[in-house]
């Protein structure tokens, strides 16, 4: 991630060739890092709730990702009001973690086969009738989305997370989370490299403007 955004930051700056960002394995890197954060988010989700739904961790971690959501979108409205991010990454783990609690408690094959279907939809299937207008961009069934710098609609994009949360719940039957807790237990290193993770948010939300504050300032020293 954070090295896909300093490509962007770098072409933003003039320092490569516009369109690098978008184009060719960088392309394939940006696929590969969104639909990697909407996989785990959709294992989260199942690790969390999947025993039962914590009402009050979930509204509180909802809220949270809304309201990164909403700053990120403010944030790009103001630098790019042309492209900002009206639903982003974080946008669409908000929605999916909405609709993933529809599926905690279905068979995991049939989740499989859901995002199966939503993965052959984004590539097969013709704009629906009626659903043509911009604020419905959102679900990536409309004809042709409105520009913004992070794009990720819940058809296609919902399906690695609902990938995520289907082998989540076949590796607890399979008692691979338990095993990876046990060995976690006994080595402190391994706890310690999930940090990370249990921070993940405040690491996204921070790292751009701290890449950007670096490009720009090597820029200047380079002038």
């Amino acid at each position: 991630m954070a090295v896909f955004h300093l490509v962007f930051d770098l072409e933003m700056f003039g320092h490569l060739p516009q369109g690098t960002a978008v184009t060719g394995g960088w392309r394939i890197l940006s696929y590969v890092v969104a639909g990697s954060f909407l996989f785990l988010a959709g294992v989260s989700l199942q690790l969390a709730h999947g025993n039962g739904l914590r009402l009050r961790a979930f509204l509180r971690r909802l809220a949270m990702i809304g309201a990164a959501a909403g700053a990120v979108s403010l944030g790009t409205w103001i630098v790019f009001p042309a492209s900002f991010v009206y639903f982003g990454i974080l946008h669409a783990i908000a929605m999916a973690s909405i609709l993933g609690l529809a599926f905690l408690r279905l068979p995991a094959l049939l989740t499989l086969a859901v995002a199966l279907a939503l993965l052959l939809a984004a590539h097969g299937a013709p704009a629906l009738p009626g659903l043509d207008a911009g604020w419905l961009d959102w679900t990536g069934l409309t004809a042709r989305a409105r520009p913004s710098v992070d794009y990720v609609p819940l058809v296609p994009w919902l399906a690695p997370f609902l990938a995520g949360l289907a082998l989540a719940r076949l590796a607890a039957r399979a008692g691979l989370w338990a095993r990876l807790e046990r060995r976690g237990d006994r080595r402190p290193l391994l706890r310690r490299l999930t940090w990370p993770g249990r921070h993940s948010l405040a690491i996204y939300l921070l790292h751009q403007p701290v890449l950007i504050g670096m490009v720009w300032a090597g820029t200047l020293l380079v002038q």
